[in-house]
């Protein structure tokens, strides 16, 4: 295996009991031009990294923020989050049209997305 270094955020997802309602805050906070649907897409602002993390707003029974981290191995990140007394959330899975993610918890319950490199 490559020799890994520190891993990039890659996206990050609004979850939301009330998306249409978090979404209009943060279009009139940030002046972000929000996409419809279930997975509302929020481009990357102007100034910032290029190309910059996508960003999500999407409905959920819970609210919180998530981060998408992109990883070397994806299965090797899980068994390493377990022995940091992390626990696995939603094992992997495609992303139609795109990359292999899974979810993890870290030992305080936050979420994180794992993307595979």
């Amino acid at each position: 295996m490559a020799e890994d270094w520190a891993r990039p955020v890659v996206a990050w997802a609004v979850q939301s009991r009330e998306p249409e309602k978090i979404r209009a805050f943060y279009s009139q906070m940030f002046n972000w031009e929000i996409g419809d649907g279930p997975n509302m897409l929020v481009p990357a602002g102007i100034g910032g990294p290029e190309p910059g993390p996508i960003g999500l707003i999407t409905k959920n029974d819970a609210s919180r923020i998530v981060l998408y981290v992109q990883v070397l191995d994806l299965a090797a990140s899980i068994e390493k989050a377990k022995t940091l007394a992390g626990s696995l959330i939603a094992p992997p899975f495609d992303v139609p049209g795109g990359p292999t993610i899974a979810a993890i918890a870290d030992p305080e319950g936050n979420v994180l997305g794992l993307v595979q490199q």
